[in-house]
């Protein structure tokens, strides 16, 4: 199978496998998955997340009581390098901002502690969390399958992932 994560990719990165990290580094297990970029179910993933977006940034905008920790999935490209990484955010008037708290592995134009300015067309997931169960994280239920069952059966546990 192949996992064209944290984005419909572009042809720039036909061959190159994709790191995508499967959560966020404030919660402590930040595990990075290797992903083709044309993989079927992880193209439709991103699709989906895109699709619902605006839906989400709506709710973020206005968190209903038991929802927290929303965050986005941002695609950094350097050259034919693409790697994702989860991110709390902040709106700016031309897009998102927020500091980069992940040691980049593949990419080198961004490093840990940066600000990273981003927009729309650079989100490929987003997620939050609901009475202590994640909504969203499509590309996390697509990297489960990637991972051997006892790492995603752990993410599941721990992190409240129904899928």
């Amino acid at each position: 199978m192949t996992f064209a994560v944290r984005a419909t990719l572009s042809l720039l990165l036909a061959l190159a496998p994709l790191p995508v990290r499967a959560q966020d580094t404030d919660q402590g297990d930040d595990k990075t998955v290797m992903v083709a970029p044309d993989d079927a179910e992880m193209a439709a993933a991103i699709a989906k997340a895109r699709s619902s977006l605006d839906d989400f940034l709506a709710l973020s905008d206005a968190p209903p009581p038991g929802t927290g920790r929303f965050k986005l999935k941002v695609m950094v490209v350097d050259g034919h390098a693409t790697e994702h990484f989860w991110l709390p955010f902040k709106r700016t008037a031309t897009g998102f901002v927020r500091i980069l708290a992940n040691e980049p592995k593949l990419v080198r134009n961004v490093v840990f502690g940066q600000n990273i300015e981003f927009s729309k067309d650079d989100i490929s997931d987003w997620g939050y969390t609901r009475d202590g169960h994640q909504v969203g994280s499509f590309t996390v239920c697509v990297m489960f399958k990637k991972m051997s069952k006892e790492e995603a059966d752990y993410m599941r546990t721990q992190y409240g992932f129904d899928c």
